[in-house]
């Protein structure tokens, strides 16, 4: 097998790479945030957390504690399209929770 060797200098080659690099760290800067309510006990927090956020207990308590002393807390980090589903799935369970950018 032989390859063929583009006309793609290497400096075109560069700024692709940096394009690429900033079109993942673009799409990576989002969060879903949590915010308190007066209806959604601890365990149901903690298990949705577990659920969809893919928390480990430990973490889903003190993401709970958290949102239950500062009112709000960021519990999971990354693109928009991946928040959106699991924001959506949090929704669905009564928990108040919103996509921000970080």
């Amino acid at each position: 097998m032989s390859f063929v060797r583009s006309n793609v200098t290497s400096q075109e080659e560069t700024l692709v790479e940096e394009a690429v690099d900033l079109k993942e760290a673009v799409s990576e800067g989002w969060h879903i945030v949590l915010y308190n309510d007066d209806h959604n006990t601890f365990d149901h927090v903690i298990e949705c957390l577990i659920s969809y956020c893919g928390h480990e207990l430990l973490q889903a308590e003190q993401c709970a504690l958290i949102v239950h002393t500062k009112g709000k807390c960021s519990v999971k980090n990354g693109g928009f399209d991946e928040l959106e589903v699991i924001c959506t799935a949090l929704l669905e369970r009564d928990l108040s929770a919103e996509v921000e950018p970080t």
